[in-house]
């Protein structure tokens, strides 16, 4: 992993707007806020297409849905952005244990169901 300017770091999440995603991007990145209060130094939402689902700390990408298999929860995502911007800041009881194995991701097909991926966007 590259270095991260950690003084004012920018959260951007990118999402597909022909799959109607800016309400998760939205929720995911007021999620960090909430969390992460003064920690980040801006949050940007990124129109994108083809069922892009993208979460970046500065030019790192921390989550892909495509090569994730699906979404993030938000406990793992906060994880991952704790990692990056603040590793010894505690998340409380959604931090993970060390000795956690990592989550096995959904499968693609359930992740297109779920999150009703449109016709124009499905590879």
């Amino acid at each position: 992993m590259s270095q991260v300017d950690v003084r004012n770091p920018r959260v951007s999440i990118e999402y597909c707007t022909k799959c109607r995603w800016m309400l998760r991007a939205a929720y995911f990145g007021q999620e960090l806020l909430t969390t992460f209060d003064t920690a980040i130094g801006e949050l940007a939402l990124i129109p994108g297409d083809s069922a892009v689902f993208r979460v970046k700390v500065n030019d790192v990408l921390i989550w892909d849905r495509k090569e994730k298999g699906g979404f993030p929860e938000v406990k793992e995502l906060k994880q991952l952005v704790r990692d990056v911007i603040a590793p010894d800041m505690p998340l409380g009881h959604s931090d993970r244990k060390k000795a956690q194995a990592v989550a096995e991701p959904k499968k693609e097909e359930e992740t297109k169901k779920a999150d009703g991926v449109c016709e124009t966007c499905v590879e």
